[in-house]
């Protein structure tokens, strides 16, 4: 079974029954995945802050369940936005990365795009800072409550949030996004940067903003 397959059919059992995982389980999940994999797609966009115009377009390639990547984001990524992309000289896009049909990391970005553009990022910066207290949990309806909180926290209603956990087109359209983003940029690892079209491995933020200021110089 396709990763796109069995992760758009586990939108439609992802609550009621917790079967969370992306093949069905039981007799109350049997759910056609064929079926499931043809909903119909959302369009989805990548999720990005800064001016659409800016100089230097960087996209990090990320996944909600690499420890690399939650360093990412509070060591380089806060000082980041602070000093280039509220400064308008960056426009930062982060693409959700779900590699070896990784359920958590899946389930972690719907929490954060059901907060819509207006409360993605601020979801982001939760669900990275209280990754090892979800990831520690074994059972999966257990840690989907936990990943749950993060949205809870910045203002989603309860009820919506169920909602949109089970929206297969939702999943569909983000599954569609993933694997086109993917195959832009072969990419093999999390975090993994694009500056200015350049692909890049993860770095310290010192060497990032090297290189950063390297691409501003050529304007």
């Amino acid at each position: 079974m396709s990763l796109k397959t069995t992760l758009a059919a586990s939108a439609l059992i992802l609550a009621g029954s917790f079967g969370l995982s992306l093949a069905p389980a039981s007799s109350t999940m049997a759910q056609d995945t064929a079926s499931s994999a043809e909903a119909p797609a959302m369009d989805i966009k990548d999720m990005a802050l800064g001016p659409v115009d800016a100089p230097v377009t960087l996209i990090e390639y990320a996944s909600y369940t690499c420890p690399h990547c939650a360093n990412f984001h509070e060591q380089i990524f806060k000082p980041l936005k602070a000093e280039y992309i509220d400064t308008g000289k960056v426009r930062f896009v982060y693409r959700e990365v779900y590699f070896n049909q990784d359920r958590p990391a899946f389930w972690a970005a719907m929490v954060a795009r059901c907060g819509g553009e207006m409360r993605y990022f601020a979801i982001q910066d939760s669900l990275f800072a209280r990754q090892q207290e979800w990831l520690s949990i074994n059972n999966p309806a257990d840690m989907v409550e936990s990943l749950k909180k993060s949205g809870l926290v910045n203002g989603l209603d309860k009820a919506a949030l169920d909602a949109c956990m089970q929206d297969a087109t939702l999943a569909q359209g983000m599954l569609d996004l993933f694997n086109e983003n993917m195959t832009e940029y072969d990419i093999q690892g999390t975090p993994t940067l694009i500056i200015n079209g350049t692909k890049h491995a993860n770095m310290s933020y010192a060497d990032l903003k090297t290189l950063i200021d390297a691409e501003l110089a050529e304007e």
